[in-house]
């Protein structure tokens, strides 16, 4: 199981990220991504641990926790969908041939 962090500050790095989670048992890896263009925080993270008890003792004492004056969104993260579709949704072209019926 992964954990999101939201509403991190833009400065939380991963190594201070895994600090604040080893307060709840052994952390396997904490990653902020960064924005392609500037390089910066996005803003979120996620952490993995261990053992999937100390997961919930996390989230349960972070959620709504307040860190470097931003208070964090801490839950179970969900599977990323795939989004090969470019948006997701039927896609519909209204040009052309008005007479379609759909």
């Amino acid at each position: 199981m992964s954990i999101y962090v939201g509403n991190l500050a833009y400065e939380v790095t991963p190594e201070a990220l895994e600090q604040v989670f080893e307060k709840y048992g052994k952390v396997k890896r904490a990653t902020v991504p960064q924005d392609r263009e500037t390089g910066k925080s996005r803003g979120f993270g996620f952490v993995e641990m261990v053992d999937e008890a100390d997961e919930n003792t996390a989230i349960e004492a972070l959620d709504g926790a307040e860190w470097m004056g931003r208070r964090l969104r801490v839950n179970k993260a969900k599977p990323r969908e795939d989004n090969q579709g470019g948006g997701g949704g039927r896609r519909q072209s209204w040009g052309g041939d008005r007479n379609n019926s759909y």
